[in-house]
């Protein structure tokens, strides 16, 4: 699944996206909605699952709850409403330690950890998500308490300690600073402009070096790799050279051409989600979806759901067609996998201030985006307000969410409520008796942007705004082309 794109500046500009008072009511414009039905036809390659048995036999691992809320199916005009409530996963309030803790596994597994039944076996450096997932043990040999005695290399005569590099709008870099502080190795991690205050302090907590950077996720991305290349370390470090292998190590769940391996292994970590979703439905009698909503940042989570819910039927074989229909919510001021969608080519876009600061990113993974644009059915961005809403509303029915989470409930009212709803139902093959699961993918705790809000839904907490420059100057490093990636295309 990997792909390059060239660099280069764009011939043409797609017009920014209208701001609008009420995302879960007002009219969709071309910027802010995409679909594409013919992607329930494409088929994904079979998605390895060694990831699920890894976390099932971690003894701190229950299924997060499936929760059913009849009056969103009321609102919504659909059957029933399913929420995946992401609050408490593996100890951290955000589904992100399923990828963390699979990768660091993967990573030290290769250094030649004592886990007994990993086999440590090499491949090539740029092989793309589950090249070599079943050749692991599918079960952490040695488990002790928690996730610290699980994944490999946690043992008793290992090396200098591994230091995992990473970048992070909040919660993957706290799962990666608690996987490695529990597995007794060490953790940098480079937090973007706009992470709450409280998000960073949680990260430091889990005993990681940080280093705040006064630009957005794009600009921490590049200075995290920079990091691990002026260590002498490369672009790829950790990328599967065996006891030799470097004691730095970038792990970012955003793929680059040449660096596809490990956020690979984070995508196949996520898929635990999506195989508890499914067991859950079955004993709720809901069968299969008929559509998911998925938050979006860079897309990793969303390209694995595309790889679990495009694969072959696992019983016949049969390619897909009848599977649910996947969405994709990004925020008005990050919306970059709806504009490559609507371009038809991986591209960047400029980041704004957003309440979703984990899904504020300006580059989709060079490693989902072939996924994204053959198996996503439709995309949408929303308003700061109805995010904020969504919060609200989540939270009154019993579901503890924060803005990203939340993000999904206001996707789906801004695709099925409002003027043209009609249409936007038909090209998601959406009747009355439809069955909806929004994932919900972090919790209040995870990220308290917007936490304070009005009673008229004003944030007053200025969405988290950090002390970095803002306005004009908050954009000039989204202004500036990744090397790594694709071109730019800066909004207006």
């Amino acid at each position: 699944m990997n792909e390059i794109f060239p660099s280069g500046a764009l011939s043409a500009e797609a017009p920014p996206a209208t701001a609008q008072p009420d995302g879960a009511r007002r009219p969709l414009g071309p910027a802010s909605w995409y679909a594409r039905p013919a992607a329930r036809h494409w088929t994904a390659p079979p998605a390895p699952t060694a990831a699920h048995a890894f976390h099932a036999a971690l003894p701190d691992y229950a299924p997060t709850r499936l929760v059913e809320l009849p009056p969103l199916a009321a609102e919504l005009g659909v059957g029933r409403v399913f929420v995946k409530d992401e609050s408490s996963r593996l100890g951290l309030p955000a589904f992100k330690a399923l990828g963390a803790s699979w990768a660091l596994h993967r990573v030290l597994a290769e250094r030649g950890g004592a886990t007994a039944g990993a086999t440590g076996a090499a491949e090539p450096a740029d092989a793309g998500a589950g090249a070599a997932g079943a050749d692991v043990a599918a079960g952490p040999a040695g488990v002790g308490d928690g996730v610290a005695a699980g994944p490999a290399g946690a043992g008793a005569g290992a090396a200098e300690p591994v230091t995992f590099v990473t970048a992070t709008d909040g919660n993957h870099g706290r799962a990666v600073a608690r996987i490695a502080r529990l597995l007794g190795q060490r953790a940098h991690v480079f937090v973007s402009r706009g992470v709450h205050p409280e998000a960073v302090a949680a990260i430091e907590g889990e005993g990681a070096r940080v280093t705040r950077v006064a630009g957005p996720y794009d600009l921490a991305v590049r200075e995290a790799a920079r990091a691990v290349e002026d260590a002498g370390d490369g672009p790829g470090a950790g990328s599967g050279s065996g006891r030799e292998a470097s004691p730095t190590v970038l792990v970012q769940d955003s793929g680059r051409p040449g660096y596809e391996r490990i956020p690979g292994w984070i995508v196949e970590g996520y898929a635990t989600l999506f195989a508890e979703i499914d067991a859950q439905l079955a004993a709720a009698g809901a069968g299969t979806p008929d559509l998911v909503a998925v938050p979006v940042g860079v897309g990793s989570l969303a390209q694995a759901a595309v790889t679990h819910y495009r694969a072959p039927a696992p019983d016949t074989g049969a390619g897909a067609g009848a599977g649910p229909a996947l969405l994709a919510v990004e925020p008005e001021a990050a919306a970059c996998v709806l504009e490559s969608l609507r371009r038809g080519e991986r591209v960047s876009v400029a980041t704004g201030d957003t309440a979703m600061a984990g899904l504020n990113c300006g580059t989709p993974s060079s490693l989902a985006w072939p996924a994204l644009r053959a198996g996503l059915d439709a995309a949408v961005a929303v308003s700061e307000v109805a995010g904020a809403r969504a919060v609200r509303d989540l939270a009154a029915l019993g579901v503890p969410s924060g803005p990203c989470g939340a993000a999904s409930l206001a996707g789906v009212r801004a695709a099925l409520t409002g003027e043209g709803a009609a249409d936007r139902r038909a090209a998601l093959g959406l009747g009355s008796t439809a069955t909806l699961v929004l994932l919900s993918t972090e919790g209040p705790a995870a990220n308290p942007h917007g936490q304070e809000t009005s009673a008229h839904g004003q944030d007053t907490s200025a969405h988290g705004q950090s002390p970095e420059p803002h306005g004009s100057d908050a954009n000039a490093y989204s202004q500036t082309p990744d090397p790594h990636g694709p071109g730019t295309h800066p909004e207006a």
